[in-house]
């Protein structure tokens, strides 16, 4: 008969973290907000990504998944990337949709403060803040 194993600290490393990349209270910029469940012990980050922006669109979102990197000094110590695709629908009079790409890195630190981008289909932001919500 089979025994079974005490249950592992992984689930008790793993936490919740929130925040923005972008230009928060910037006119028409595109603001990144993130929900992530980071697992140190694996380096592993995963959650949801919505892209807003204040022109007349939905907002994106994305399941997205990464690593984070501990730095181990100054200012920067943690870095982050993150991965995903989402559903673009083509506006009529054509029919279908198609899989955009995601992409997106911060460098920051303890708090999950500093700065970061992303990509989303043809745009690109860079060195833009990270702040947290937590």
């Amino acid at each position: 008969m089979a025994t079974l194993k005490e249950p592992t600290t992984l689930i008790d490393s793993a936490y919740l973290t929130k925040g923005t990349i972008g230009n928060v209270g910037m006119p028409g910029a595109p603001i990144a907000h993130f929900s992530l469940v980071v697992v140190p012990s694996s380096n592993t980050v995963s959650g949801v990504v919505e892209i807003t922006q204040a022109i007349d669109r939905a907002p994106i979102q994305v399941h997205v998944k990464g690593t984070i990197r501990h730095t181990g000094y100054g200012d920067v110590t943690q870095i982050v990337n993150l991965s995903g695709q989402y559903v673009v629908s083509v506006p009529p009079p054509a029919i279908g949709s198609y899989l955009e790409n995601f992409t997106a890195y911060m460098d920051i630190n303890n708090e999950w403060n500093g700065t970061g981008g992303f990509t989303y289909g043809n745009n690109k932001i860079n060195n833009v803040p990270v702040n947290s919500a937590n």
